[in-house]
């Protein structure tokens, strides 16, 4: 009893939100393991934002941000591919050429809502043309990070893993302004994430992935 009591309570801790600012996920490998699972409590999404930070010297294709449901393995998924970075709602895809610099961060953060059926991504602070991709709604989603998702929470590929860091994750389930995107992009006033808040993040890590302290640029 006493060893299920412990087990009752770390198991409570470990889903317990923790406030991530200043923090980074860091995935020093190359694995078809590592992982973060982002808990999310709403069951379904008619629009969504997501922005992230990530910074990485990979040449080949990874997956920054994997949205899977039990019908769609690429719900919400940005993906890099070479000289691309793609945008996938419910298995639609649309491409957007950037100039992705290695080892620098980089702000990406992608607009979908079911109504209009576009989306669109933003590339450090700049807006890319809107592109229509899906007018149906998400259901259950299931978030991972580090990896892509080939099936609902698994069947991952370490050749679409990510190698890098990554901050600053945020989604909200409606359209950001491109004032608030700005303003995130850059690290100003914003309002955090009400479907994943950085500062409120319930996650759950799976192999080699480490938080350590966000690296500053010094003046």
């Amino acid at each position: 009893m006493p060893a299920l009591l412990l087990f009752v309570m770390l198991t409570a801790c470990a889903a317990s939100p923790q406030d991530l600012s200043g923090k980074m996920f860091t995935f020093p490998q190359e694995t078809d393991t590592a992982r973060v699972m982002l808990n999310i409590s709403t069951h379904n999404l008619k629009a969504v934002t997501v922005c992230l930070r990530s910074f990485t010297d990979l040449k080949r294709i990874h997956g920054l941000f994997s949205l899977a449901t039990p019908s769609s393995d690429n719900g919400v998924l940005i993906i890099r591919n070479i000289d691309k970075v793609d945008l996938r709602v419910n298995d639609q895809r649309v491409d957007y050429v950037v100039d992705y610099e290695l080892n620098t961060w980089h702000s990406i953060c992608s607009t979908w809502d079911s109504e209009s059926g576009l989306g669109q991504l933003w590339f450090n602070g700049k807006p890319l043309v809107r592109k229509f991709t899906s007018k149906s709604q998400i259901d259950k989603p299931l978030v991972t990070l580090g990896q892509e998702q080939d099936s609902y929470g698994g069947k991952f590929d370490i050749k679409q893993s990510f190698v890098g860091m990554m901050t600053d994750v945020h989604m909200w389930n409606y359209v950001l302004s491109s004032c608030e995107i700005q303003n995130y992009v850059g690290n100003l006033n914003f309002t955090p994430g009400n479907v994943l808040n950085w500062k409120a993040l319930t996650f759950e890590k799976t192999g080699n992935v480490l938080i350590e302290n966000k690296q500053l640029t010094c003046h």
